[in-house]
């Protein structure tokens, strides 16, 4: 009995255990934009990369239809089933709530029974196309994180486009093409997801998986965002890293999964046969119970709260950024271009913070300037960018007011790559790289580097961070860039 027990609790452990796995915990979710660490010199501000949680954004969505007056139910209408033509008992009126099927409908709480949509006005017109342009805006960038899923009460469209605007509705690119028969109505070959790769990610298809008319368990579309991540973090997603190194270097790859606004193109509705029944065209329409959109605030890796606030979502920025995406420095830190963060050093990422400009620290009076030894400088190379800090004669910089100057701090001067600053006198740097703020690659001192040397370029904005440094050390020669 005891032993039959104990495999009972393993096999539960198994299953829960493999259910866990595609989530790995390992990577972290970049949910702090910084925390408090001691150190020798006492508390001090470590900042890393972060991000807002993903959610559900059909929460802070607004929906427009064109042409507005498509939905159903003014003037009055029946409607019959697709299946059965001559089953004609369903009505929708506008004025009466319990039979109105207005656009907010694809949106609300599932799972009570009948289900709530939004309908179309039938095909009553036919031969002329019925066709609806269904626009969901954030007013906001975000970030797709899931599956972008859409359930049918009708039979799914024969016809239909799924579009992605990344500035605000201005324009539209293709996202993915639906339909009954890719080559007749699109004139492109059928394709699946399955058939891509990490190479042909990217690639626009037309699929006619999710285009097979109406039956019970065929309501749903699929706009498949986790087997696109899949090609980069495995098939249970378990190589995170793997994935956010590839977002961090590769622009096209991250605006891939990037929106303003999506657009639902409706061309075609279920016909399920080859003609059209123009006897019983009440059984043609649209009808959509649900849209789910999972996704975050885009902040660039400097924020984890997006408030919605007036009707508008705006990232709470950190790391001296702002604007609605966290997309440009504050006013007096802009010391140095701005950045996004990065994803990489895994787990902590690197938070890139605006620092504060030259001219925001002004120029101290002559009795409270930083003046710096001589034997502390040493240029090795009159044609290097700066001169190069001996860290063993530090201590001997002298100020005015007796205090020491600092090479690295965690609020101005943040050591680059991966680096932490050692009693705000030196910066330990990652294997690959050095310089006073780890801003260098080593293999570029060894003329080693490479295309296939598996180290990446050097963060942007070292030069004006050189620059601030050396203002703040009151060097007296010119730096030439």
């Amino acid at each position: 009995m005891y032993l039959s027990r104990f495999l009972s609790i393993h096999a539960l452990w198994v299953t829960v255990s493999s259910v866990m796995q595609p989530y790995p915990l390992v990577w972290g979710h970049y949910d702090l934009c910084k925390t408090q660490i001691y150190t020798e010199e006492g508390k001090v501000w470590d900042y890393m990369a972060c991000q807002p949680e993903s959610t559900d954004m059909t929460k802070y969505l607004k929906v427009k239809l064109d042409p507005p007056d498509i939905t159903c139910g003014d003037p009055p209408e029946t409607f019959c089933a697709m299946g059965n033509p001559y089953m004609c008992n369903n009505e929708c009126d506008a004025s009466t709530p319990e039979l109105a099927h207005p656009p907010e409908l694809m949106f609300d709480f599932e799972g009570r029974h009948p289900s709530t949509f939004w309908q179309s006005a039938t095909w009553k017109e036919y031969p002329k196309p019925l066709q609806v342009n269904i626009t969901l805006s954030w007013s906001k960038t975000i970030e797709l994180t899931d599956n972008i899923v859409i359930t049918f009460e009708s039979g799914r469209p024969d016809q239909m486009i799924l579009e992605k605007s990344l500035d605000y509705g201005r324009t539209w690119q293709p996202y993915q093409y639906y339909a009954t028969d890719c080559l007749d109505a699109f004139h492109m070959d059928p394709k699946s997801v399955k058939d891509l790769s990490q190479h042909t990610v990217l690639e626009i298809i037309c699929t006619e998986e999710y285009s097979t008319g109406y039956t019970t368990n065929s309501k749903i579309i699929h706009f498949e965002i986790k087997d696109r991540f899949a090609f980069f973090a495995g098939p249970r997603l378990r190589n995170m890293a793997s994935l956010y190194g590839q977002l961090d270097t590769t622009k096209k790859l991250r605006d891939f999964f990037t929106v303003t606004d999506l657009r639902i193109r409706l061309l075609r509705p279920a016909v399920g046969e080859i003609f059209v029944d123009e006897l019983h065209l009440a059984r043609y329409f649209y009808a959509i119970s649900d849209i789910k959109v999972r996704g975050r605030c885009k902040c660039n890796l400097h924020a984890t709260v997006c408030v919605y606030d007036n009707s508008k979502l705006t990232c709470e920025c950190e790391h001296n950024t702002t604007g609605p995406d966290c997309g440009k420095c504050k006013k007096n830190y802009q010391g140095r271009p701005w950045s996004p963060g990065s994803y990489l050093p895994i787990p902590k990422g690197t938070a890139n913070t605006c620092i504060p400009s030259i001219s925001s620290i002004g120029n101290p009076p002559k009795f409270n300037r930083i003046w710096p030894n001589i034997s502390s400088l040493e240029v090795s190379n009159p044609k290097q960018v700066a001169p190069k800090l001996a860290l063993s004669t530090v201590s001997s910089v002298q100020v005015a007011n007796h205090k020491r100057a600092n090479v690295c701090d965690n609020e101005l001067l943040h050591c680059q790559n991966g680096g932490t600053c050692h009693n705000n006198v030196r910066c330990l740097c990652p294997a690959a790289y050095t310089g006073i703020l780890c801003e260098k690659l080593r293999c570029e001192e060894a003329g080693s580097c490479g295309s296939d040397s598996g180290q990446g370029a050097p963060p942007h904005g070292s030069p004006a961070l050189l620059l601030l440094l050396t203002t703040l050390l009151g060097t007296a020669s010119p730096l030439v860039f």
